[in-house]
This record gives structure tokens, sequence and C-alpha cells, in this order.
């Protein structure tokens, strides 16, 4: 569709549904899950494991055909764990696999099919030893990981620093650069001193954000009818 021909209750209502979902249904399986998360499609999210823990304002966007996983694993020794800062956002079919640890630093955004694994999940000569070699991956605060980038065992990404769509990660990345390829490599340097905006400038004062969404949000489906939803469902035109 082109445009949102939801009613504003009809909106409101299955953002509740989603609420409910993500505290019956995800909460649970969780070490912990930050306060006001927001999650899109919630139903596509798969968690597997213990030690997952998520921060405060945690945005989440899943797909029917693009879940998002977290799985950690725990074999003989090893004790995956997933932490995912506050401000975050994770994209549709972003994977993180963990047997060590997994630490994704505050501001961060993972953008849609990122993959972050912190093993290599066989031994590269006894295929049958599950696991193998296995380091910790470190993301600190404000990384961009770009479309279906991929972050390897033992890495870590400096602060600001942004890695561009399809890079393959394998070595330490130092904060403020741009790094691209496969291998990735630096391509642009950034300036420390910024500005640097982050999304918590964005989602700073929930209450009052959540308040300035809601009027904009009834004022721009205002004129949508129950009737006329069903209808573009049903029997979309063109100018829908």
């Amino acid at each position: 569709m082109r445009r949102d021909h939801r009613p504003y209750f009809i909106k409101a209502l299955q953002r509740r549904i989603e609420s409910s979902y993500i505290e019956h249904f995800l909460r649970p399986q969780l070490d912990r899950l930050g306060g006001h998360p927001l999650f899109m499609k919630p139903w596509y999210v798969r968690i597997h494991g213990k030690g997952i823990e998520l921060g405060e304002q945690i945005h989440i966007v899943a797909a029917k055909d693009r879940n998002v996983q977290f799985c950690t694993w725990q074999h003989e020794q090893h004790q995956g764990a997933i932490r995912i800062g506050d401000y975050s956002l994770v994209c549709p079919g972003v994977r993180i696999d963990s047997a060590s640890r997994v630490d994704v630093g505050s501001n961060c955004m993972l953008a849609a099919g990122a993959y972050l694994s912190d093993a290599d999940w066989h031994d590269i000569y006894d295929r049958t030893r599950p696991i193998g070699t296995t380091k910790p991956i470190a993301l600190e605060d404000n990384v961009w990981i770009g479309d279906g980038a991929i972050v390897c065992k033992g890495v870590t990404i400096g602060a600001n620093s942004i890695v561009g769509a399809g890079a393959v990660v394998a070595s330490d990345v130092p904060a403020n650069v741009i790094v691209a390829g496969n291998p990735a490599r630096i391509v642009r340097e950034l300036d420390p001193s910024g500005p640097h905006r982050r999304r918590e400038d964005l989602l700073a004062g929930y209450d009052e954000l959540h308040s300035t969404i809601e009027r904009l949000e009834r004022y721009l489906l205002r004129s949508n009818s129950l009737l006329g939803w069903v209808r573009s469902l049903v029997n979309p035109r063109q100018d829908d």
C-alpha cells in the first residue's frame, strides 16, 4: 500500500496486541528486557537459549520472511551470552549467534540481514566437534552495521564506526571510521568531535515523545474509516 488506511483505533489496538505479545511471550524468555520496548511484528522474533539481555527502549523490526534471531549455545565449557544496549535498533533478518559473548553497545543500529557470530560452529579439522573456536564480539556505542554485513568472532568495533553493506569484518575496527569490503578495510575516517547525534537524542523523554506521536497519528489517520481500510485490503486500487 502507498499509505496507511487504518483508522487510528485499529492502529492503537494493533500496538497494544504487540505490547501484550512482548510481555507475555518474549520477556519471559529473556534475562533482561528494559522498559518501553518497541517491537514491530514481535511474533517473528526468535529467541533460543539463556543469557540474552536487551536494554532500555530497544527497537526491533521483524518480518514474516525475515525473522530476527537471537541464539546462545551451551556446550561443555561454552555458554553464550548476548547483550544489546539501550536505544539500539535491530532490523529485519538480523541474526546473532553466541557461544561465548556478543556485546552490542547503546545507540547501535544493525541493518537488515546483518549477522554477528562469535564462533566457527565446527572445528576446522574435526567437523563432528560443535562450537569450534569462539571469541567474544564487542560493538562499542553508536556503531552502525550495514545491510547484510557479517561480523566475525573476536572482533571489536570502536565507537561511532560504520560497517558498509555486505562487508565481512574479520579484524578489529577502530573508533570513528567507515569500513567496507571483504575483508573490511577503512575507506574513510570520521571526525571524532562530531557532532554525533544518537538515537537517544531522538527517543529521550519517553512520555512526552509518546504523547506527541499519538497526537500526530490521530491527525494523520483522522479521515480513515473502518470500511475504507477493509476495502483497501480486499479490493486495493491504484490510488491506495
